[in-house]
This record gives structure tokens, sequence and C-alpha cells, in this order.
């Protein structure tokens, strides 16, 4: 069903502010997994991985939920739909696996952010600060990825979507000629209804 223009344009407002959104939140969550990883002053390496953990739940989380599900209502709501363009379900396939893996990520964030609640540590495992890093980059490709889609609109229809154009095709065909059908049908009357006036 498509949507009127008004409700299409917030559901695309929506996602594109939340999309943004969750770029930059993983922009900020990788400076400071780099921070947290590099420096050598424990008071800033104990706030980054704080503020990993806040930003992670309250910001990243939310944003990447509300991108995912506005971006379905957006393309549900307009004529690229959402399994018509393999740009459209190449985009859901990679905003679905972002979203999984983030949730995935959230124990080793809440782990971090549990050792750095403690005051008397010194030493955080290389591993997780390493994986930190890792992931948020990886992550920024993705949503990188997602962005091009957008603005590009690569070519090319699923097989679904050449069967919807093609039924929507046949569709328009059929009124078209019901539609010249009854003008013919009009016409005729219109010419019998002249030739009746004449003869009388």
């Amino acid at each position: 069903m498509i949507m009127s223009p008004g409700l299409r344009k917030f559901a695309l407002t929506v996602h594109v502010t939340s999309s943004i959104g969750w770029f930059g939140a993983v922009a900020a969550f990788l400076a400071l997994s780099i921070a947290g990883m590099i420096s050598q002053n424990p008071q800033l390496v104990r706030a980054a991985y704080l503020v990993m953990g806040v930003t992670t739940w309250f910001v990243i989380v939310p944003l990447a939920l509300v991108s995912l599900l506005s971006g379905v209502v957006s393309s549900l709501g307009t004529r690229w739909g959402l399994f018509r363009y393999y740009w459209v379900l190449v985009k859901l396939v990679i905003t679905v696996l972002a979203t999984i893996v983030l949730l995935i990520h959230t124990q080793p964030i809440d782990l971090l952010t549990g050792i750095a609640a403690k005051m008397t540590v010194s030493a955080y495992p290389y591993a997780l600060q390493l994986q930190m890093v890792v992931a948020s980059s990886a992550a920024l490709v993705a949503l990188l990825v997602l962005t091009a889609l957008s603005v590009y609109k690569p070519r090319g229809m699923t097989r679904y979507g050449q069967r919807k154009q093609n039924e929507q095709r046949q569709g328009v065909a059929a009124i078209d000629a019901a539609n010249d059908k009854a003008q013919g049908i009009v016409r005729e009357r219109e010419s019998s209804d002249v030739h009746a006036a004449t003869f009388s």
C-alpha cells in the first residue's frame, strides 16, 4: 500500500535521521574504543569504557532498531517495496545482520563497562579492547555501504519485483482496454443519436 505524500515524508525523515544518528554514534564509539585501547591515562580509559556502555544502550541500540523499523515501513509504503529491488533487499539484509551483531556485542561491551566501574582495575583484557575497535570499524563500513546503496540505488529487480511489475502492467493494460471499449460504446451511441436526429 502506497502511503500519502505527508506520511511518506515523515517515515523517510525518521529513517534518515535515525540512520545518520546510528552512523554518528558508532563513529563516536570507535573513537572511544581507540582511546581506551591506546591511552596511557587510566582515568581516560575508565571514562571511555563507561561512556561506551551508556552510548551503546541509550543511543546506538535504539537508533539501530528505529532505523530498521522505519526502513521497512518506508519501503513498504513506497513504490520501491521491500523485496522488489536488489538494492533494497541488500539494505534490509545488511541492516538486520548489523543489528543482530550489535545486540550480540552488547555482552563484551557490558563486560568492559563492568570492569571499568571497579575503581581498583588498572588493566583491561586486550582481546576485548581490540574487539571493540574491530567491531565498530566493521559497523562503520556496513553503514557506509547502506548509505551508498540509498544514494546510488543500483538497478536490478528481483524475480518477485519483475512478476509484480508484469502484473501491474497487465492490470493497467486491462483498464486501458476497458476504457477504450467504453469510449467506443459511447461514440457509437453518440453516432446513433446523431443519425437518429438527422433522419427525424
